[in-house]
């Protein structure tokens, strides 16, 4: 069946090519001829005329700033934006992105009426198809996130199913969910409305006009350098999809932005025998990999192979993005999938195979934000093929960060602060995006992990204790113990284990948890971020009792948990904070929050000043003794009574403990059970090996006592 189609496809390829709906190379009314002189300066600097970069202009001139010049390399809306799929869906795995996708669909619902421009939306609704039981879990808790927000959406039947799409071939599924308020939309025609939306509120906007770096004194964007002059400017906003990357690295001070791009594919056919109503429901089939929509009558249909190909890993692509190289024995799985699902489609004339770039993160999730190291520069890329349903509410949020200095929901699961220098390597983006891009259809599962780029950050004591069994979770990079695979078990299973029921492991981690509440345990904590304040005079109390709740003007030794609080009384950080003298703090704060709570620190810092901010997180190994008999394992290694009396709860003394000497003790854990966290400091790495490793196996030989 799948050849027959082929052989007729391949017939095709000297035929038309496939046009976009929309009319790209027009541009819109607000954009300027490109010989038109740009402005001396500006408020803001938007680089990028796709639905991202003008989705924040819109959003920004709404919100009143009017001195704002968007910038295009090409013609507006001719990046990824004008092959978008044109799928508008708020059926998402995270509460942010569903809310993000909503704004978007009630955004782009009213825009033709306030902009005159058609849009091209359609409310068609979404049917997601689930083939296994752990799939129709995944759906259900999707389904009560969206019903929480007040986003319609519920479980139906397979009769319901048929009733709302016929062609679908249903005899393998359990169940499906529909979202009724689902849209397909011509993406690039609301990029050009919301431009010309901009335009008319006052937004300066300009194509063929290419950034060739950001200026930046002391820390602070001043201003842009173009192929058409220079614009001095307060703000940035890099919006620039497939070249976000390059274009962060060609600054003067360079901004990591961890994206890469993969191709897309997706076919187009011609209308159907009875053409497809324009209210068809949208089909996604994870299972199968697959989407469908209606398209003019016919059939748009693509989807997130197992094997993606990762492109322009060496650098800079084209100016503007053109349809790529047809590659029908890679889309063949999909085409497959396909017809499973709709055997009706089998002689359907197809018109096109679009190959287009799409841009993928590390994590799944897209980026925004402020930069850690630029005051100014703002970021919003990276959609991983969910640009058109993110552009609105991103945009939005963006706008608020911008005006504001914070949004109006909280984002830190899309923050570009989330990630570090480390996850910016083109090898490590290249052969993560082969991984997250088959993922996006995958189970999201508890405890699953990525499998690339892994090992980057590790403890010293990673290889004894990857010796011992251990079974690894990665969060900001770092190699984290998660359980320890005891002798006689099936490894192989456990690796697989990826269900919504009871896994493989939960033993294994049953025992390890009893041993915490009825004995004692050691747990690697190292990966947690450490900041060491220090001042030659009382700025460091000073500057730190500005910036948390708590009262931090503590006897030396003690211990006080707060948080980093923002000018609205916003909760940025948590941490614990140990007086280690009159003018120096030790700061312990979450993995992940290491590059955030450093931008943060030095931001609020005064420029001129004896204060030292020192990030000390590799100079330490961090192990957490915890359970009732942490008390008599500590006092018997360190021969010091370690009782509440002679140690308090929330204290911290240096001391030694068994043969490590300087170790910082604290009596205090991250877990909520009574023990004590143990800061071993580092020498070298391989002393500090030793060390640590000593001390692990005093605390063994006491266990077994």
């Amino acid at each position: 069946m799948f050849y027959r189609l082929l052989s007729v496809v391949r017939r095709q390829r000297t035929g038309r090519g496939w046009q976009n709906r929309s009319s790209v190379s027009s541009g819109v009314s607000a954009a300027k001829a490109h010989s038109v002189a740009l402005p001396a300066e500006a408020q803001v600097v938007i680089c990028g005329g796709g639905i991202m970069g003008t989705s924040v202009a819109y959003h920004l001139s709404k919100m009143g700033w009017k001195d704002i010049v968007l910038l295009e390399q090409g013609r507006l809306a001719a990046g990824s934006t004008r092959f978008c799929a044109g799928i508008l869906s708020t059926a998402r795995h995270l509460t942010i992105e569903q809310k993000m996708a909503d704004y978007s669909n009630k955004l782009y619902h009213q825009l033709e009426q306030e902009t005159g421009i058609q849009t091209g939306y359609i409310r068609t609704g979404s049917i997601f198809l689930a083939q296994t039981q752990d799939r129709l879990i995944s759906l259900k808790r999707i389904n009560s996130r969206l019903n929480v927000i007040g986003i319609p959406s519920e479980i139906i039947s397979l009769k319901r199913v048929a009733e709302l799409h016929p062609l679908l071939n249903m005899h393998d599924l359990v169940g499906a969910m529909h979202v009724p308020e689902d849209a397909v939309v011509s993406s690039a025609d609301v990029a050009l409305a919301l431009a010309s939306a901009a335009s008319q509120n006052g937004v300066q906007i300009y194509d063929r006009t290419s950034i060739l770096h950001v200026m930046v004194k002391k820390g602070q964007v001043t201003g842009v350098e173009t192929d058409k002059g220079q614009i001095e400017c307060q703000y940035f906003v890099n919006c620039a999809g497939q070249w976000a990357y390059e274009l962060g690295l060609s600054n003067e001070e360079p901004i990591s932005i961890p994206l890469h791009a993969c191709e897309h594919f997706y076919l187009l056919t011609r209308p159907l025998e009875t053409p497809l109503q324009s209210n068809t429901p949208t089909v996604v089939d994870p299972d199968g990999r697959i989407y469908i929509r209606n398209w003019q009558g016919g059939i748009l249909s693509g989807g997130f192979e197992k094997t993606p190909k990762p492109i322009f890993t060496e650098g800079k692509n084209q100016l503007e993005i053109q349809n790529l190289q047809e590659d029908w024995d890679h889309f063949e799985p999909l085409l497959s999938s396909l017809l499973r699902r709709m055997p009706e489609l089998e002689t359907l004339e197809i018109v096109k195979l679009v190959n287009c770039p799409e841009t993928f993160t590390p994590d799944m999730r897209c980026i925004m934000g402020e930069s850690p190291l630029v005051q100014g520069y703002f970021v919003l890329a990276g959609m991983n093929s969910a640009g058109l349903s993110f552009g609105g509410g991103a945009g939005k949020y963006l706008a608020e960060w911008m005006v504001h200095g914070y949004p109006s929901e909280n984002v830190w699961e899309l923050d570009l602060k989330r990630f570090g220098a480390l996850q910016s390597s083109r090898t490590f983006l290249r052969h993560r995006v082969m991984e997250v891009m088959p993922l996006l259809c995958d189970l999201k599962v508890p405890r699953w992990d990525f499998q690339t780029g892994r090992q980057l950050r590790t403890s010293p004591l990673y290889d004894r204790l990857d010796a011992q069994g251990a079974r690894w979770m990665e969060k900001h990079g770092f190699e984290r113990p998660k359980y320890f695979v005891p002798p006689g078990k099936d490894l192989l299973a456990l690796e697989q284990s990826k269900t919504f029921y009871k896994p493989d492991w939960f033993e294994i981690v049953e025992s390890e948890v009893k041993c915490c509440k009825e004995a004692v345990c050691v747990i690697d904590m190292s990966s947690f971020t450490k900041f060491e304040i220090t001042s030659t005079g009382d700025q460091a109390l000073e500057i730190l009792q500005y910036l948390f709740s708590n009262d931090l003007d503590v006897p030396v030794g003690h211990i006080v948990h707060t948080g980093m609080l923002n000018e609205g009384g916003g909760y940025e950080n948590d941490c614990s904070i140990a007086r280690l003298s009159k003018r120096s703090f030790f700061m312990i704060s979450p993995t992940d929050q290491q590059v955030h709570c450093w931008a943060w620190l030095k931001k609020h810092m005064p420029e001129d000043s004896n204060l030292l901010l020192e990030d000390v997180t590799w100079k330490y190994t961090a192990l957490n003794l915890i359970g009732p008999r942490a008390v008599d394992v500590l006092s018997e290694l360190s021969y010091a009574p370690m009782t509440p009396d002679h140690f308090p709860s929330l204290f911290c003394k240096e001391m030694s403990v068994g043969y490590a000497n300087g170790i910082r003790v604290m009596s205090m854990t991250h877990t909520g059970e009574p023990g004590f966290m143990l800061y071993i400091p580092i020498e070298n790495q391989e002393m500090n090996s030793v060390r640590g490793w000593m001390l692990w196996a005093a605390v063994r030989r006491a266990l077994l006592s």
